[in-house]
């Protein structure tokens, strides 16, 4: 048998056996039930389900219509105006600091030449605060 006949039969057989595969039915899958969960405003009403669907309705009276959500709403943050301008922009500072030539920092642009800058910054502060 020469490698020829070797290839053509082994050609063969593997299309035999991909044929076979696919000639399987698949399973029977149960499908998921389908729930829909919704909210309506005002005097709108809930859809009615069909078949297996489930269809679950929340009520908020017509003024919530185009509000951002009540739990999004709040937020732990400081709300505008709870905080100085000065005070803002100096976190800001602060938190942009590393990245700046100048900080103490390894991340930052010559971090080696901020440290002493850093140190001033902190004798000030105290400097301040025990005034």
């Amino acid at each position: 048998m020469s490698f020829r006949n070797f290839a053509a039969t082994g050609l063969i057989a593997s299309l035999l056996w991909s044929a076979s595969a696919v000639a399987e039915p698949a399973p029977d899958l149960d499908t998921p039930e389908r729930i829909n969960i919704l909210v309506t405003f005002g005097d709108d009403e809930c859809p009615e389900a069909q078949g297996d669907e489930i269809v679950v309705c929340a009520q908020r009276p017509e003024s919530e219509r185009y509000r951002i959500p009540p739990e999004l709403r709040e937020s732990e943050e400081e709300q505008a105006g709870e905080q100085s301008w000065s005070s803002v922009v100096a976190s800001h500072d602060e938190a942009a600091r590393p990245g700046r030539p100048g900080s103490c920092s390894v991340v930052g642009t010559f971090g080696f030449t901020g440290c002493q800058a850093a140190i001033m910054r902190q004798w000030f502060d105290e400097r301040r605060t025990d005034q």
